[in-house]
This record gives structure tokens, C-alpha cells and sequence, in this order.
């Protein structure tokens, strides 16, 4: 089984590559989306919600005791992957860049269903050299 995953090429703070649909909520959380882009990620956001599983809804720890946990798509999962194009569009708009990544055994499994996986990565953690930096969100009054 081949497994794909697109993420930030860059870690944030903690040392963790955030994944396309962070990337493009971080973006959104910050006001920084058109309102077509916005529409889209709400939308598409709540489509993956309703159709999918969460991981984090069947086993809660799953990411908050492995922080360096990580979702990778199975390759078969295709109605699954077919938004990540238009996803993959707003962050190249926005300049913020992603990556794929495939691999028959991305790490250790944390969780897996018909259509993901989360593992924990192989190899141990690296130090950032680089920091994935978004503007802050602005204040609410």
C-alpha cells in the first residue's frame, strides 16, 4: 500500500511539518483568503468532516500524545484526494509552499482506516533550521 501526504517543507516552532488542510486553515483563521478561497475551505472543510473520519474523534490522544503524529492518505483513497488540488492552488496563491510525499511505510501506526493513516514518522526529529511564519491573527473587538 502506498501512502501520500503534503505538507510544509519547512517545521514550525515545535518541529512538526504542518499538512495541507493546517496550512490552508492557518491562512483562513488569519483572514488572509479571498472570499471565494474562504467559501471553499469552509465548504470543503465540512465535506471532509461529514464524509470522513477524524482520527482524532475515535482515539483522542492519538495527536496530543505524539505531537509529531502525522495523517497520510492512502493512494486509493481518490474522492478523498480530489479537493487537494483547489488546496494546493491557495496556498501556491498565497506563497506559502507544499510538498508531496509518498511512501509504502511512512511510520509508525498510530491509527488506520480505508482511507488514512497516522503515524509517527521513522526518523528521529530534526532541529529546525528554518520556521514556517504566518502573521498573527488579528484581534477581535
Amino acid at each position: 500500500m502506498t501512502f501520500v501526504r503534503f505538507q510544509s517543507p519547512v517545521p514550525d516552532r515545535h518541529g512538526r511539518r504542518i499538512g495541507l488542510f493546517g496550512l490552508v486553515n492557518m491562512l483562513g483563521k488569519r483572514g488572509l483568503l479571498t472570499a471565494a478561497e474562504e467559501e471553499f475551505r469552509r465548504t470543503t472543510n465540512a465535506w471532509y468532516d461529514a464524509t470522513y473520519t477524524d482520527p482524532s474523534t475515535v482515539d483522542p490522544a492519538v495527536y496530543g500524545d505524539n505531537p509529531l503524529a502525522a495523517a497520510w492518505f492512502r493512494t486509493t483513497a481518490v474522492e478523498l484526494l480530489g479537493p487537494v488540488p483547489q488546496y494546493l492552488a491557495i496556498l501556491a496563491a498565497h506563497n506559502l509552499p507544499c510538498e508531496r510525499f509518498t511512501s509504502d511505510d511512512p511510520g509508525r501506526v498510530l491509527y488506520e482506516d480505508e482511507h488514512q493513516v497516522v503515524v509517527v514518522p521513522h526518523d528521529d526529529p530534526v532541529e529546525p533550521t528554518t520556521l514556517l511564519w504566518l502573521p498573527p491573527i488579528p484581534a477581535t473587538t
